[in-house]
């Protein structure tokens, strides 16, 4: 095992080896006539709510995750927040994360409440991700 230096100490390699985000495949996939969402057209708290959603990073890499496509749909009822959403990878382990992160996003918009749920139809692929998701991505250092 290799050893690297770090503010003068050492530490084993794997010690920086982190799986936690390391699953989303950046596969083709079939591209969907209503997908990517991204709050075009909403205006009020909807819009506000949106604008909040693309400030919410994938823990993964810095890219919005509505440049990702991960929103499926947003509404706002009664002062309440609803939020469709999914995940690049279903056993995403930053799930608990990024749904807190949405929420707390949607909250901040200036809504009473905010209920998030994870779908999963149509699964996301890459061909979801917005041009500028994919010039973000590219950035990165992803080729997508």
């Amino acid at each position: 095992m290799s050893t690297d230096e770090f503010d003068g100490g050492e530490f084993e390699e794997s010690e920086f080896e982190s799986e936690a985000c390391a699953y989303t495949d950046y596969s083709s996939g079939e591209a969907h006539d209503e997908y990517p969402k991204t709050g075009e057209g909403a205006t009020g708290t909807e819009r506000k709510v949106w604008d909040a959603l693309y400030e919410v990073e994938d823990p993964e890499m810095p890219v919005s995750i509505v440049d990702l496509g991960l929103i499926y749909g947003v509404e706002v009822v009664d002062d309440v927040a609803r939020v469709e959403m999914t995940l690049t990878y279903t056993g995403c382990p930053a799930r608990d994360m990024i749904l807190n992160d949405v929420r707390c996003a949607a909250l901040a918009a200036g809504v009473a409440d905010a209920e998030v749920t994870l779908r999963y139809s149509p699964p996301w692929n890459v061909e979801m991700v917005t041009e500028d998701g994919k010039r973000d991505l590219r950035e990165f250092g992803l080729s997508v």
